[in-house]
């Protein structure tokens, strides 16, 4: 085995062994995150309060003040 050879092979096997923990640990985090919310989110005109109400909600009344309002879209 020539020298040019080794180099190569213990930097394939860092990349690979780099990648796999990358991958792993990409799996954990997307396993334990949390999954987003289908609620509509309404922030109140007259007070500021943000709040969230069912997907099938145009309109909500604000559990502060009771201002109905419109939900927000981002």
């Amino acid at each position: 085995m020539t020298t040019d050879f080794l180099i190569f092979l213990y930097v394939v096997v860092l990349l690979v062994g780099l990648s796999a923990v990358a991958l792993y640990s990409e799996m954990v985090r997307k396993r334990f995150e949390p999954t987003p919310s289908e609620d509509r989110i309404f922030r109140c005109r007259k007070c500021a309060f943000v709040y969230t109400d069912d997907p099938d909600a145009d309109r909500s009344r604000c559990p502060q003040c009771g201002v109905t309002n419109e939900s927000i879209q981002f």
